[in-house]
């Protein structure tokens, strides 16, 4: 017999054969024999949750809540009971850690889960992270993810377009996360500014970094890692609405220069984390462009508001940014992380960010096209994320990507209408709101508590209320005790909000009887 012909099928000249399409293939059917019933569980509660609470199932008995089964962590370490083995345990015990994990996971493709800036993907988002993960490449170098590439210089560029950055080399790349896109601002800011900090450091300068009061924790952590100093961010007042003043920015950044320190970045925020509020673009360039000062928009959250016609007025001006950062992975749910660093000149990134290594970069940069895009980013491994928009880009358009945010924006000033028409409800947020979360406090009988103490004590035990309910919404500190904040996103359904109302008025009346 040659020492090539197969054995039973199983050996290819004395190695076993290849049989990883198989295994791969009944895995991914195993798998999804779990995750479809996970995803099916949330779209048949949803009739509940417009009722407020978690209804009897078809036998009369107490429904399940499909949202969690909320542990405290010393019990769910316990119950879990995860191990790592030293011998594997093959294809039964892994689908047995997938269902136990998906049993004590938050079902975020719940109506419920009202709590963060993100909700469940779309259904296109299974699909475009099942096939980033077979090709399980590394989108630094063009010669080995060249389709991927492609695709996120093309994406990045026609999203930096919807902001009106639309310089021939205007584009962008994908960061892992809001935080690291604000980040990567932040390293080309100085590098693009002062150049000679890619080599010397800060040189003895004291950089002065401006945001606003409501703006975003990632840009002092982004000054504590850049070596900048925490203390170096200055807070900017904002007006009612939450938005910076503009003429305020101006003030401190004169206070910085009186007080010898170099002012270098200014972070304005398209969507802040609590209130929801756009700052002033076009007054915010005015000030950076006086001073010589790098402009970044934080559009982590609200940017994506840019696909609607009706909204993308809260944007003018963000085309004068240096740059912009967008996640797709919150109002657009596409999966996380999915946040894309835009500009005006791509060839600014990469002059901020090469550091030319010959083990890896063999293209001597004369082509003005930059393809190796880890000579953009602070990043050499790097997911292919974009491809996330991209497809779900694709599939919705333009048009189904501005009915998704439309829709969203209206759930929103829906459940703003409720709480204002309520004598147990003081609304915060303007109506509509700005942004998809609404804020606002529990009032019974129009009363609210003259004592924070006891209004961050209401809000907190009405949102612990909730849960056995079936929704999970978040809370804020506030002026007056910590406020509700409920982000609705882009498939929350109407009669969810209008269920939600219903159990923070039950639940309300439980914290503090009539």
């Amino acid at each position: 017999m040659s020492s090539t012909t197969k054995t039973n099928g199983a050996k290819l000249g004395g190695e076993p054969l290849l049989s990883r399409a198989d295994e791969v293939e009944d895995l991914v059917d195993a798998v999804k024999s779990l995750i479809v019933p996970f995803i099916r569980d949330a779209d048949n509660a949803a009739s509940t949750r417009a009722s407020g609470s978690i209804g009897p199932d078809s036998q009369g008995a107490p429904g399940r809540n499909v949202l969690v089964d909320l542990q405290k962590p010393e019990d769910l370490v316990k119950k879990l009971g995860f191990s790592i083995p030293e011998d594997g345990t093959g294809r039964e015990g892994l689908l047995d850690v997938i269902q136990t994990i998906l049993r004590y996971s938050v079902n975020t493709w719940d109506q419920g889960f009202m709590d963060k800036l993100y909700s469940a993907i779309n259904p296109v988002g299974v699909a475009s992270e099942l096939l980033l993960t077979a090709l399980n490449t590394n989108v630094h170098i063009f010669k080995t993810s060249p389709a991927l590439t492609i695709i996120e210089k093309t994406t990045a560029r026609k999203l930096a377009n919807l902001f009106g950055l639309t310089g021939p080399r205007a584009g962008g790349i994908s960061c892992p996360g809001g935080s690291a896109s604000n980040m990567t601002s932040l390293v080309i800011a100085r590098a693009a500014l002062f150049p000679d900090t890619k080599s010397g450091g800060n040189a003895g300068r004291a950089f002065a970094l401006f945001t606003s009061a409501h703006g975003h924790y990632s840009v002092s952590k982004a000054a504590t890692t850049c070596g900048i100093g925490a203390d170096a961010v200055v807070a900017v007042p904002v007006d009612s609405s939450g938005a910076m003043i503009a003429s305020e920015l101006r003030a401190a950044i004169l206070k910085a220069k009186d007080e010898g320190k170099t002012p270098l970045y200014v972070n304005a925020t398209a969507g802040t984390t609590v209130w929801g509020s756009y700052d002033p673009f076009a007054d915010v360039a005015r000030v950076c462009r006086e001073f010589g000062v790098w402009m970044h928009v934080d559009g982590s959250w609200g940017g994506s508001a840019v696909f609607s016609a009706a909204q993308r007025h809260k944007l003018v001006g963000v085309e004068h940014a240096d740059s912009v950062t967008v996640n797709p992975h919150k109002m657009l749910n596409v999966p996380i992380p999915c946040s894309l660093l835009l500009t005006n000149d791509v060839a600014v990134f990469q002059r901020a960010n090469t550091l030319r290594a010959g083990y890896l970069f063999h293209d001597p940069g004369a082509d003005e096209e930059v393809w190796d895009l880890a000579d953009l980013t602070l990043q050499c491994g790097r997911r292919g994320d974009a491809l996330n928009l991209a497809l779900a880009w694709v599939y919705y358009g333009d048009r189904g990507f501005e009915k998704r945010v439309d829709g969203a924006f209206e759930t929103a000033a829906y459940l703003a209408t409720l709480v204002q028409e309520s004598d147990d409800f003081v609304l915060l947020s303007s109506n509509p709101p700005p942004c998809l979360q609404v804020c606002f406090y529990y009032a019974p009988g129009g009363a609210l508590a003259d004592d924070a103490e006891e209004n961050t004590r209401r809000t907190r035990e009405i949102v612990a209320r909730l849960v056995p309910r079936g929704f999970m919404i978040d809370y804020a500190p506030g002026e007056k005790g910590s406020l509700f904040r409920v982000v609705v996103n882009c498939s929350t359904l109407k009669s969810t909000v209008g269920g939600l109302f219903k159990a923070l008025r039950e639940a309300g009346r439980e914290v503090v009887p009539l």
